[in-house]
């Protein structure tokens, strides 16, 4: 009771009823491992679809084997990934993020230091079209806009757009640069250069301070002047009003935005440049979203009009004050620009695709295959370059490399209760070829693996949709979640409904005599049907040969049980520390039955009843004294798996003539 009864009248206390639901684990979330054109080094990063992997990982790669079993994955049904992007890398293909250096002034003469370094978020080539941009604000703030640019029909456009508002190079400050950037940012990081330095130099080029209103010079209304951006120039032309000699700043601002965005109308960097007023004297003026890496706004008089027809002198855009920085700061650039405020940087390098050991990783420090060890669940894990066994292509594994990954792989999954997808070869394309293969590396042979053949061939979007030939773990992946969604992970994943999307053609069309050399030594096959197209015709582990007899042999009947493994192992935590005796025991007994009969009534097992279907025991029976003595507590559940009916046998009989009676 709460408290001791101390004056008459009615206690309540509410009496735990030992009822400890246990949830079902999820039983298709998906994991690949293979090099990507971007995304941070040995991390497992979630995703939900194409989307998120567009942007977290670049897309589809042609040097990328898992890229294409991610699209296939999620266009068979997939619903949760995790990806690690792994690579290798040597002198001649660095694997390094891209960077760009801001000084706080221009040049690199006295009294001018390196303000920032900025370096993309991710090692790769990627970087390379990243931009900032710095907007000076009140006092010694700034405003800092990162921007990743993608071109599209020779044409650049803003992908993506971050920015960054009153940034502080005082680290005292909560809005100081690096805390600000770098925990907010997912397109790059930053640091704050040493000793004193100012801010970044702000983007664009300043015309010289005024001290009132914009003064026309000689009687011409039409004025003209030479625009030069980068490299490009143009002849930006604009009329004075009649009678006017002298104009507001921000007139004059419009008036120029309005001559440098129609000199060349078809060109981004002058039809989208922008003037404005900056510290209340002064003109702004900045390029378009097309100005190429490095480029700079500079003016001069247009020598084919008479000298008072140029407005060079009135807008006062060139003289010793006039600062004409780069439009925008450019990561990659190892030159400095000269007399401006961009530093020489580095270039963002892909690196080469991973080796062997770049798959395998360290458990130690949690790259390649072990990077997934920050990953709280996953079920099914595909390496699709494992498969690509000593060919001519580029980033191709030796055999024995190619075996060490997964011989790593299947451990993995063993460790993690996860299931290994294995593709077949590239080069093995007949069937005497994976029968040879996989004699040879009978050591792959485990329960919690199974082989596909033959390889798919699926239309290439960046090869104007010719077939490429690819491995078929992540189409296997998403028809595997598709299955369990739609009927559960006891439900084989084959059969006239295990169509595979997406896939133009098989690389070898088999026969039933062929399939019927191949599914006994536990190789799944891939079969094309008329009316039901190309599907998955075969449901066995590698461990599933008809020579083995293993109780392992089916895939259904594997994931069923490592489900069921994973459920109870998070399940039943909470009697860790209890006391072990009857009333524990009884309550494991209430709360795992609860479980395996939900399965029961979704049809999980065989059996008309729960006696048939199931059963747990956690008595004095499995659990002695000695075990008590030593905090062991046993549980042993059991279960009748549904296997799948391999084969349909029908038997007719012709009746013979009847007499009626």
């Amino acid at each position: 009771m709460p408290t001791t009864p101390t004056y008459p009248g009615v206690y309540i206390e509410e009496v735990p009823s030992g009822v400890r639901t246990i949830s079902g684990v999820a039983t298709s979330i998906a994991t690949f491992v293979d090099f990507f054109a971007r995304g941070p080094m040995n991390r497992a990063i979630q995703l939900f679809n194409m989307g998120d992997f567009e942007r977290e990982f670049g897309g589809l790669d042609t040097r990328s084997e898992a890229s294409y079993g991610i699209s296939q994955f999620f266009l068979n049904g997939g619903g949760e990934a995790w990806v690690v992007r792994v690579a290798s890398g040597n002198a001649q293909n660095p694997l390094q993020k891209a960077t760009a250096v801001l000084r706080d002034g221009v040049g690199s003469g006295a009294g001018v230091g390196t303000a920032l370094t900025i370096s993309a978020a991710s090692e790769g080539r990627w970087g390379n079209a990243l931009r900032a941009r710095v907007d000076s604000g009140p006092g010694n703030t700034f405003d800092l806009t990162l921007t990743e640019y993608v071109t599209e029909g020779g044409v650049e456009r803003p992908a993506r757009t971050e920015t960054h508002r009153g940034l502080s190079m005082s680290a005292s400050s909560p809005r100081e640069v690096e805390r600000v950037v770098n925990e907010e940012s997912n397109l790059a990081t930053v640091e704050r250069g040493t000793g004193t330095v100012g801010p970044p130099l702000q983007n664009g080029t300043l015309s010289e301070a005024f001290t009132g209103d914009v003064s026309f010079t000689g009687t011409a209304t039409n004025r003209a002047l030479n625009v030069t951006i980068g490299t490009t120039a143009a002849r930006a032309e604009f009329e004075r009003p009649a009678g006017v000699t002298s104009v507001p700043l921000p007139v004059a601002a419009r008036m120029l935005e309005e001559a440098i965005r129609t000199s060349r109308p078809a060109d981004p960097a002058f039809a989208g440049a922008t003037v404005g007023v900056f510290g209340g004297n002064r003109l702004r003026v900045l390029a378009g979203p097309g100005a190429p890496p490095g480029a700079r706004v500079t003016f001069g008089a247009a020598t084919d009009t008479p000298a008072d027809n140029n407005t060079h002198s009135d807008l006062k855009l060139s003289g010793a004050n006039v600062a004409a920085n780069v439009q925008e700061y450019a990561l990659g650039l190892t030159q400095a620009v000269d007399n401006t405020a961009q530093a020489s940087g580095a270039a963002g390098g892909d690196g080469l695709p991973p080796n062997g050991q770049a798959l395998i990783g360290s458990e130690n420090f949690k790259t390649g295959i072990h990077a997934l060890e920050d990953v709280d669940l996953f079920n099914l894990l595909c390496i699709p370059r494992a498969a690509l066994d000593g060919g001519p292509g580029i980033g191709e594994l030796s055999a024995s490399e190619a075996q060490a990954v997964m011989s790593v792989a299947e451990s993995y999954c063993a460790k993690r209760r996860a299931f290994f997808i294995v593709d077949a070869p590239n080069g093995e394309e007949e069937p005497d070829e994976i029968r040879t293969w996989l004699a040879g590396n009978d050591s792959l042979r485990d329960r919690n693996s199974a082989l596909y053949y033959p390889r798919l061939r699926i239309p290439d979007p960046l090869n104007e949709f010719r077939p490429r030939s690819v491995g078929a773990s992540g189409t296997i992946a998403g028809l595997y979640a598709r299955t369990d969604n739609e009927r559960g992970v006891w439900k084989a994943p084959a059969g006239t409904d295990a169509v595979l999307r997406g896939v133009s053609e098989l690389e070898y069309r088999l026969s039933d005599p062929q399939n019927g050399v191949l599914n006994p030594i536990a190789i799944n096959c891939l079969r094309t049907f008329p009316v039901f197209g190309t599907v998955c015709w075969g449901a066995r582990t590698l461990d599933g040969s008809d020579q083995e007899g293993s109780e392992w042999k089916y895939v259904p009947v594997r994931r069923l049980a490592l489900m069921i493994e994973e459920s109870l192992y998070r399940g039943t935590k909470w009697a860790v520390f209890e006391p072990n005796d009857e009333p524990l025991w009884s309550q494991i007994r209430l709360n795992i039955g609860a479980f395996m009969q939900n399965l029961f009534r979704q049809g999980a097992f065989q059996g008309t009843s729960p006696r048939e279907a199931y059963f747990v025991k956690c008595d004095k029976e499995t659990t002695t004294q000695n075990d008590i003595n030593l905090g062991v507590v046993n549980i042993l559940v059991g279960f009748a798996p549904l296997k799948p009916a391999e084969f349909v046998v029908i038997r007719l009989q012709q009746m013979a003539g009847q007499v009626a009676a």
